[in-house]
């Protein structure tokens, strides 16, 4: 396991610049030691038919585990910064995933990504107004005042380039002045101009305030190379090197590997760890030269390292757990009202791209005339048509809310995981204002669909009943969202979320009664627990009562209340129905609450 220890130096500052540039001004020696790690695989196990198919197979654990990290020790002072070498697949991610135990926001501009972790990560003792000024100094550290300004962008949205965009995510973690910052692979995918700016940038933030910096790197330039404090090199999960970037090539010439001609020092290095050395590719040379290698970092360093360990525990007599400190300090760095109002602004910027959006406001409208001039003037001598108008829009009003909402939770883990993972906010501020900020463009187009339909289609013409219908709509799409929103929570995988939910949707519709009249008895319960049922019932009683007369013959007239479609559901009981889907409205927020909170338990 790894031990995070720290030590309290005594620093002089203003008061000012205690809160602002000093909120956590402890430095951190981060110490590891054996960290190990594995993963139990499985095999599967049949009969062999032919053609390589197997038939009743089953799974079996594997006796053999799969051992991703062997026994990596390691100590990074502050001030220091140590970058880990090796090839795709040696165990980089597994490690800083090991010690520190843990997306960017499209639609905002960077100035408004880096103030909302600001407003959200710095505590109260801290004004607005130095928030502000915080904010604006790591952005003139990270280089991005002339794009500060520019939208991040995203799948269909052009904003930053990739450069800046990783700027911005380590500008997140650098807000609070954190004592240790672990960061995997930074300057992945980005040029080598742009990769000196990050990695220079992380050197002078580790330098300046004594801060203690590991970042996975995979072949870094030359020039980047000596701006690494300390290197560690992995190979398969074995440690091949840990000590200072100056002495790295001393090392592996003392023990017998040394380049006779100039080359990039950091492709040595992942050479030697892909057991290529002098560009002998033989595979078991290649075993070879790994296991020469592991041998020798055992009987070179690792003894040095374990003493290093010993002196620094003799030195750091009597320090403060890192963590513990957090819990002392308190819990939270603002009110659950300010998360609450952080949250909701920086959600309403963020889905005004995708929630106002002319595609779907056009798709909405050109629907609207659509169904408006198919049930043109319709009235209740054509009650079939009219209740036929009810059942699509019940139907079309609970699957768009339930599918979107599906999505809602899985799409942002990612972030959620992070954020949470970094304390910045409650999860019940995330949720209530992720809910909230759902609501505009949720009620926005389906009252945009009654408003146009509702009079093209020839329903009652008053005002209440109008108003009716109006809410009994809006609150159909408020309850499935809520469907939506559990097994979104619950599943967390969009297309599986979206076969469930297509499943559970389909069988409530059906139990409702319009499609089958007569339905078995050990199913027909199935209605009670569909919002569906309630809903169509309450649109029946916006516009009919069981005494209205309809045509139903030459020169007949009958009750409402007697057609077949309207007896089998019934009109009435609209305390019932209201309640009931109160409750379902509650009940599936609840479960989506739980379930997200469980996510955050199991991480």
């Amino acid at each position: 396991m790894a031990d995070r220890e720290e030590q309290i130096y005594p620093v002089q500052f203003s008061e000012q610049e205690a809160r602002i540039k000093n909120v956590r001004s402890h430095p951190v020696t981060l110490k590891f030691k054996d960290v190990t790690y594995e993963i139990k695989t499985k095999k599967r196990s049949g009969i062999l038919i032919g053609d390589g198919a197997y038939s009743k197979s089953k799974v079996e654990d594997d006796s053999n585990a799969k051992v991703i990290l062997k026994g990596i020790t390691g100590i990074v002072q502050p001030g220091e910064m140590l970058a880990i070498l090796g090839p795709s697949g040696c165990g980089k991610t597994t490690l800083l995933t090991a010690l520190g135990g843990r997306r960017l926001l499209g639609g905002q501009l960077i100035t408004e990504t880096l103030m909302f972790t600001a407003l959200l990560r710095l505590p109260n003792t801290i004004t607005k107004e130095e928030k502000i000024n915080r904010t604006e100094e790591v952005i003139g550290q990270l280089g991005l005042t002339g794009c500060k300004n520019t939208i991040m962008g995203g799948p269909f949205i052009r904003g930053v380039s990739g450069g800046e965009r990783k700027r911005v995510s380590i500008g997140q973690e650098i807000l609070t002045n954190p004592s240790l910052l672990l960061l995997d692979e930074p300057t992945s995918g980005l040029d080598s101009t742009s990769a000196q700016q990050v990695v220079s940038m992380l050197g002078a933030f580790a330098d300046e305030g004594q801060r203690t910096v590991l970042m996975s790197i995979h072949q870094p330039a030359s020039k980047l190379f000596y701006m690494f404090h300390k290197i560690l090199l992995l190979s398969d999960g074995n440690p091949l090197y840990f000590g200072k970037g100056n002495d790295t090539m001393e090392y592996f010439s003392s023990i017998g590997y040394s380049s006779s001609i100039a080359v990039n020092l950091s492709d040595f290095l992942v050479d030697l760890a892909n057991g290529v050395y002098l560009d002998d590719l033989d595979e078991e040379s290649r075993k070879d030269v790994k296991q020469g290698l592991v041998l020798a970092y055992k009987n070179n360093l690792l003894n040095r390292l374990k003493e290093e360990h010993k002196l620094e525990v003799d030195h750091n007599n009597g320090l403060t757990r890192y963590r513990q400190m957090d819990k002392d300090t308190g819990q939270w760095p603002t009110t659950w009202g300010q998360e609450f109002s952080v949250l909701l602004k920086r959600d309403f910027l963020e889905r005004k791209h995708e929630s106002f959006s002319v595609m779907l406001v056009g798709q909405n409208v050109v629907l609207s005339f659509l169904c408006g001039i198919l049930w043109w003037k319709s009235s209740i001598n054509h009650i079939e048509d009219q209740i036929g108008f009810m059942f699509f829009s019940n139907m079309y009003w609970s699957l768009i809310p339930m599918y979107n909402a599906i999505l809602t939770f899985p799409q942002e883990r990612m972030m959620l995981t992070k954020e949470r993972s970094s304390r910045m906010y409650r999860l019940s501020s995330y949720f209530i204002a992720r809910n909230v900020a759902d609501l505009p463009m949720e009620l926005a187009l389906p009252t945009l669909f009654v408003t146009i339909t509702y009079w093209m289609a020839g329903f009652k013409p008053t005002a209440g009943s109008f108003l009716t219908t109006l809410l009994v709509t809006l609150y159909n799409v408020l309850v499935s969202q809520s469907l939506g929103l559990a097994i979104g929570s619950m599943i967390m995988n969009p297309r599986t979320g979206a076969v469930l939910g297509g499943i559970i949707c389909q069988a409530f519709l059906l139990a409702c009664g319009f499609y089958i009249r007569t339905i078995p008895s050990f199913i027909a319960w199935i209605k009670y627990i569909s919002q569906n049922y309630y809903i169509y019932k309450l649109l029946l009683g916006s516009q009919y009562k069981n005494e209205d007369l309809y045509p139903c013959g030459t020169n007949v007239s009958c009750r409402v209340g007697s057609n077949p479609t309207i007896e089998k559901v019934g009109i009435g009981n609209e305390v019932v129905s209201v309640a009931a889907l109160g409750l379902m409205l509650v009940g599936y927020r609840l479960v989506a609450y739980i379930a997200l909170k469980r996510l955050r338990e199991t991480k």
